[in-house]
């Protein structure tokens, strides 16, 4: 009977959760000790709230929630297909980069353990480990060379002891704990953004400036379509524009008639490009040639 009260009451507090908030960040929790996740939880007070449970009472709930709506709810629908593995939620209202700062900030080194999954590579440095000699055999079962120099091991050449992507093996683990070292850090993983719908955290790295460029690429494209098939739109307006401007200096200049300043500047520009340059600062003197001037139309 307890076992079913704290299962509705999660139950409760995932759907209250669900409703009151506008996103969340769903994160892995793997190798995050209870102490590192309590740290967090109170770092993310009156930011956001942690919570985390099975993924099959996640999934029962959501599914559940989405039988009483009437309309269909997609973007809850959405949260049941990625609920995979050690995950949990940090739903918040507020900045979604702020939350990130947090588990940033909480972090930690972790020693090597058997049979995990290596999330990065480790490499031993060459020279003294402080080791004494009776502790050979941890060098010789990973083949690495090693000499005893002052009483200690000493390792000759870098070596790589474990990498990226690899199973960790006890000889590893059990030597990098000898030496005292944490090759690994954990804390909780962002996997995916919940707002509307499920995001790739990719998202969050697309700033103004990406959009801006991304636009203005397109407006370029639609400018060019224009052009080409002969329809004026408000993309390929400037281009016409210039272009007719450019074809009304060319006549102009052919009929001699030179009644507006930029014929001018052209005209003059053709009868002595010397005097041009030295008039408007053409050229600018200095290494080589200098540039050509440019024809402010």
């Amino acid at each position: 009977m307890v076992a079913k009260a704290k299962k509705v009451a999660y139950f409760a507090h995932l759907e209250e959760a669900l409703n009151s908030y506008a996103r969340a960040c769903i994160v892995d929790f793997d190798f995050v000790g209870s102490k590192q996740v309590s740290d967090i939880r109170v770092a993310l007070r009156g930011k956001a709230e942690l919570i985390h449970g099975k993924n099959t009472m996640i999934r029962k709930c959501i599914r559940d929630m989405v039988a009483r709506e009437e309309e269909p709810r997609e973007d809850w629908e959405s949260i049941v297909n990625v609920m995979r593995g050690n995950l949990g939620f940090i739903f918040t209202n507020g900045d979604i980069n702020e939350v990130i700062e947090v588990l940033e900030e909480y972090v930690k080194p972790a020693a090597a353990k058997a049979g995990v999954i290596a999330p990065a590579s480790c490499t031993i440095p060459k020279g003294p480990t402080g080791l004494d000699p009776a502790q050979t055999s941890f060098f010789q079962a990973l083949n690495i060379a090693t000499k005893i120099n002052k009483g200690s091991i000493e390792i000759i050449n870098d070596c790589e002891v474990i990498k990226v992507g690899n199973k960790v093996g006890t000889s590893e683990a059990a030597l990098l704990t000898k030496l005292g070292v944490k090759p690994f850090e954990y804390g909780l993983r962002l996997v995916y953004i919940y707002e509307g719908g499920i995001f790739s955290p990719d998202v969050l790295k697309i700033t103004d400036a990406d959009l801006a460029a991304k636009f203005a690429e397109g407006v370029g494209f639609v400018a060019a379509l224009s052009l080409g098939v002969g329809i004026l739109t408000e993309a390929s307006l400037s281009s016409v524009i210039l272009g007719g401007f450019k074809n009304v200096c060319a006549l102009a200049l052919e009929a001699d008639f030179i009644e507006f300043p930029q014929v001018e500047k052209i005209k003059e520009f053709v009868d002595d490009p010397e005097a041009w340059c030295a008039k408007y600062g053409g050229g600018g003197g200095g290494g080589g040639g200098g540039s050509k001037p440019r024809l402010n139309t």
